[in-house]
Order: C-alpha cells, then structure tokens, then sequence
C-alpha cells in the first residue's frame, strides 16, 4: 500500500494544481453552484469517457485523464458545498479553498486506505472501463438521493458517494498512468 498512497498523493498533487489555477482565474464562482449542479457536472464528465471508451474514438482533443481530474475536483467541491452550504456569491480566497480542498483530500485518502486494508487493493486488478461504470452507478445514487431531498432509509448519504467518487478517478488516473 506504500505505492497506493504515493500514487494517491501524485494524482492529487496534480487535481489541486489544476484547482488551485482555475481558482486563480475565476475565484470561487463555484460557491454559488448547488449540489444537484455539481453533481450533473460529474455526471456530463463520467458519461463523456464512458463514451470514449465505448466509441475508441474522439473529436474533442480533450483527454481521459483530464475528465478523471475534473470528477475528482468537482467531487471535492460538492464536499466542500455539503460542509459550507451554498454562497450567494464566491466567497472563498484561493487559501481557505486549498485548506478545504486539502481537508476533503485527506478524509478521502484515509477512507481510501481502510478500504485497500478490508479489500486488498482489489481494485489494481479491475478495468478502468468498470471504474467508469462504478462512477454513474454512484452518480445515479446521488441523484436519488437528491431527488429525495437527501434522505435515505438504509443507504450511505451523499458524503459518502462523493468520497467513493473521487478514490475510483483516483484509482482510474493510477491504472492509466502507473500500469499497475
């Protein structure tokens, strides 16, 4: 697991400095965003490698990994979002967004070791085409929840979701860039 956590931290490494620089241009205009907002963000980035993936082809020069680092960085704002609530107007500086963003990270990262601990990093040996379909399988569940104004009778809440969402791009970035 020692190659898991630094693998882990050299994909995220990469996700805050993409988030980081687009705070730098656009501030936190992201804070006005509601979750169902978010959440249909990931969901246009999953179904777009998922297509890519089931075409083999692609018309837009943008690339899979890029649409991974997106989900991650959406999915950590809609952490954000859930913990602060939805701003008026952006209200974050660049600072107190990484020290949030860092915070979620960091609760992601030890939900993801506990997991490789009772699974044995069973993920190494899955598909990333299947991390694809685990990603909209997570997005559907949180549209119903948020289609039931977040309540659940026996199921995970959205939290949850979100943090599973970002370790399985984190898992995806690390098959496709470490052949693992």
């Amino acid at each position: 697991m020692k190659d898991t956590s630094q693998q882990f931290d050299n994909v995220i490494s990469s996700c805050k400095k993409l988030f980081k620089n687009k705070m730098l241009d656009y501030g936190s205009a992201w804070r006005i965003l509601r979750l169902p907002s978010l959440t249909d963000q990931i969901y246009i980035k999953a179904s777009r490698i998922r297509t890519l993936q089931e075409k083999g082809e692609q018309k837009v020069p943008e690339n899979v990994d890029g649409e991974f680092i997106a989900i991650i960085n959406y999915s950590v704002m809609s952490l954000i979002q859930m913990e602060k609530g939805v701003a008026e107007q952006p209200d974050l500086n660049t600072e107190e967004a990484i020290k949030l963003y860092e915070k979620k990270v960091n609760e992601a990262k030890d939900l993801m070791q506990k997991k490789n601990h009772d699974y044995g990093e069973v993920w190494r040996d899955m598909r990333v085409s299947s991390i694809t379909d685990l990603i909209l399988q997570k997005l559907l569940r949180i549209k119903q929840i948020e289609d039931n104004e977040g309540k659940t009778l026996v199921s995970e809440g959205l939290d949850a979701n979100y943090y599973d969402i970002v370790n399985y791009a984190v898992f995806a970035l690390i098959l496709l860039n470490y052949n693992s």
